[in-house]
Formats: C-alpha cells, structure tokens, sequence
C-alpha cells in the first residue's frame, strides 16, 4: 500500500484527536486576535479562546456562511496583511457572486501537500503523466493539481480545460496515464474518443480524478468504461482549498478528509444539529491550519454523510460518502425533494438514452411542472414515431417511480444539449421564486 505521509494517513484516531485540538485552538486564537467578524461572533456568543479547550468544543464556535464571505469582499476576514499573500483564488461563482480566497506561501505549500497526497491515493507515483483538464485561473482546479502532481514528482500536461481534439492527440502523444477534469468533461472526451475511432484500450490512460460537480456511481462506470480506467472521486471547494480536500482510495469506499488540515462535521441542515456516523446532512468544514483566511465551521451546502471507521486500505482518516447534491441544488416541485443525481442515475440505466439531459422547472398557475430533455442514442433515433414513444414512455416510467411525481418527458436528438468543458448547467428553473 502506498502513502504518501503514513504518519498522518494512518495516525490512531487519539494522536489525531489531539492534534486537532491543538491547531483548533491556535486557529480560534489567531482569528479572534486578528478577524474583527471572528471576534464579534464569538463575543456575541459569549466565548473567548480561552474556553475552546478541545476539537470536541468546535459546537461552541460561530458559524460561516457564503453571505458572511461575500459582506466581508474581499480580505475582511483575513488574518494576516496582505503583504503575506503569494496568490489569490476565487470561487467559481456556481450560485453568485466570487468570493475571494488567498493563500500565503504556507498555504500554497499545504495545498501541494494535500493534492499530491490525494493523487497518491489512488495509486498515483512520479513515474505518471498527468493530464490536468480542470481550468487554470480563478478556478483552484487547475492550479491545484498542477503542484500536488509537481509535488508528487510526476509530469504534468497543463492543458487546461476545452480543445477537445488536443485534449485526445495529447493524450496519445504524450502517453497520459492520469487524467483530471470535471466528470462531465469525461463522458464528453470518451464521445470524443469513440467518434474518432480510437480504442480506449489502446492508450496509457489508468486513473481518473473526477470532481467539481455532483456525479452518480453509474456516471463513474460509463466514464471507465469509455476511457479505460479507474475512476476516483476528489473533493473540495474554493473556500476551504480546492482539490484535495478529499479524495477515494482504491476501495472506493468513501473519500479521506485530509483531516489534519481541515475538520469536518455533518449537520442537520434545517437545525444545524450534529448528525451521526452515517446520517446524511450537511458537510461544515473548519480550517485548523489555514494561514491567510482561516473559517470556522463554514457550511458548504454540500449533502454528504461521514464514517470514523478504519478504512481497508490501511488508512484512519474520517471518510465522507460521495456529496449526492446540495442543499441548495435541491429542487422542491409540488413538495417532493428533487436532486439531478437522481434523474442521472435512472438514465444510466436506460441504453437508449444517453446521460446528456437537462431539466426545465416552470409554473403553470399555481403548479409546478418539470420537463426533461433527454438525449437519445443515434442508433435508437427513428423516424418510427410508435418507437420514440415507447421509450419516451418508459423513460418516464421509470423517472416518476423514482421522484414520485409526473415528469414531462421529451426525447431529443445526440448533441441537442450543449456540452460543459467545466461544471456541466443541469437545471434551468424558470419559477422566479
């Protein structure tokens, strides 16, 4: 088994303990010597540093928000001058407005750390060549997996994101073994390959590291299906990091937080309760080591769930199952919960259809509908109307059984849809409410 800093990776849930205890409390006083919205808080809250003896009073501290970040645009929550940052990132923007995240040299520093950490974990050595598809820029994807596999010692390809035709003629040139980029990227470069008639198995393609968006476990067999290889799952966001703050090992059996660096909890999202080992909520994350902007308990509005059981590749970190969507992603149509993960799976598991699709919410009067554009297989395409519509109809047999309620279903040709060379837009929710 290889790991790329056993100490940390298989540390005793005790040592870690009380390692997390010790930087919680170095972050907590640092921010409310330094971060007037910490100190604030905190006082309004009726605490001082002093009171946080432990990682296990994290529940005594403040809550951060998207809002809180966005009000203090763009350095009021940072802790140290800004002659100590090196770089500024930030957010994607996904649900508004950036929000702005710099790094000091130590930051960056454990950026690489935990990337090339990452990488590692799913069997990655200096020996790869690693393809990075993710956008450069803003974007901490591109950036990101560039020095953790710098760190890691292999050679990175840093062709960013788009130039599809390149991404192949690279990808066979140079002998790609890693590839990186958003898992709808993926599906669309295997459609790529297959449409260029050239056969996966004839390239040096072994791991995939997939994140930036919500994807279900049929999407993860099709992308390895079409090119090659083993698909892993890595997570994180702009706010806390980037890439790595976890990632899934080989046993895909959840994603290690690189917990030494940033502490994860599982909330009730309506009550902002803690949830247990295994219970879905929302993922909150506090910094522990963050030098520049270090957040307590920031909430991520990603829906996740955690377990502290060893895991069988040897490593003790806390795991968190695949995010599953977000709490602000989920789309309530007369009452029912509805997450786009769901509808992706059920069309994994329809061969004519394929997993392009794009969902419309609208209101008519004072109902809800939903309306489902679906791609369909070029080979299952007909002019034979009787035939669309038995596999129209067993689209929306199948997709209703799942959400509950009554989909409209309309089957359109392959590459209606336009295709996403970042997060793919699933949604268009035309309500205004």
């Amino acid at each position: 088994m290889m790991y790329w800093n056993e100490p940390i990776e298989t540390m005793s849930r005790d040592h870690m303990h009380a390692l997390q205890s010790e930087r919680l409390k170095d972050t907590v006083s640092r921010v409310y010597q330094n971060v007037k919205f910490y100190r604030k808080k905190m006082q309004e809250l009726g605490i001082e540093p002093g009171d946080i003896k432990s990682i296990d009073d994290i529940i005594r501290l403040p809550f951060t928000t998207k809002k809180d970040l966005r009000d203090n645009y763009p350095f009021g929550l940072c802790a140290v001058p800004k002659s100590e940052f090196v770089r500024i990132h930030a957010s994607s923007g996904t649900t508004g407005k950036p929000t702005s995240v710099p790094h000091t040299r130590k930051d960056l520093d454990t950026f690489a750390e935990c990337v090339a950490r990452a990488i590692c974990c799913t069997g990655g050595t200096r020996e790869d060549v690693v393809q990075v598809a993710y956008g450069y820029g803003l974007f901490t994807g591109g950036l990101g997996l560039h020095d953790g596999a710098t760190r890691l010692g292999a050679a990175v390809v840093p062709i960013s994101g788009g130039n599809t035709r390149n991404q192949l003629t690279l990808m066979q040139d140079f002998g790609t073994t890693i590839l990186a980029c958003t898992p709808s990227y993926a599906l669309f470069l295997g459609e790529a390959l297959a449409e260029a008639g050239v056969d996966p198995k004839s390239l040096d393609l072994r791991i995939g590291i997939f994140g930036a968006e919500p994807w279900s476990k049929e999407m993860r067999k099709k992308i390895e299906k079409d090119l090659n290889l083993t698909a892993y799952d890595i997570y994180g966001l702009s706010e806390i990091m980037g890439p790595g703050v976890s990632i899934s090992c080989e046993k895909q059996n959840g994603l290690h937080i690189a917990e030494d660096h940033f502490y994860p909890e599982i909330l009730n999202p309506d009550t902002l309760e803690p949830l247990s080992d295994g219970t879905t909520g929302e993922l909150v994350f506090t910094h522990l080591t963050k030098e520049a902007m270090p957040l307590l308990r920031y909430r991520t509005k990603d829906l996740s769930s955690i377990t502290h059981e060893p895991c069988d590749c040897g490593r003790t970190s806390a795991r968190m199952s695949k995010v599953c969507g977000r709490s602000d992603d989920m789309l309530i149509i007369r009452g029912v919960n509805v997450f786009p993960s769901q509808i992706e799976s059920v069309l994994l598991e329809v061969p004519e259809a394929k997993p392009h699709y794009l969902i419309i919410v609208d209101r008519q009067g004072t109902m809800d509908t939903i309306e489902l554009q679906v791609e369909i297989d070029d080979k299952y395409f007909t002019d034979e109307i009787a035939e669309l519509e038995k596999i129209r109809k067993k689209i929306k047999q199948k997709i209703d059984s799942v959400l509950r309620i009554s989909v409209i279903v309309k089957l359109v040709e392959h590459k209606t849809i336009q295709r996403s060379e970042g997060k793919a837009k699933r949604v268009i929710d035309k309500r205004h409410i």
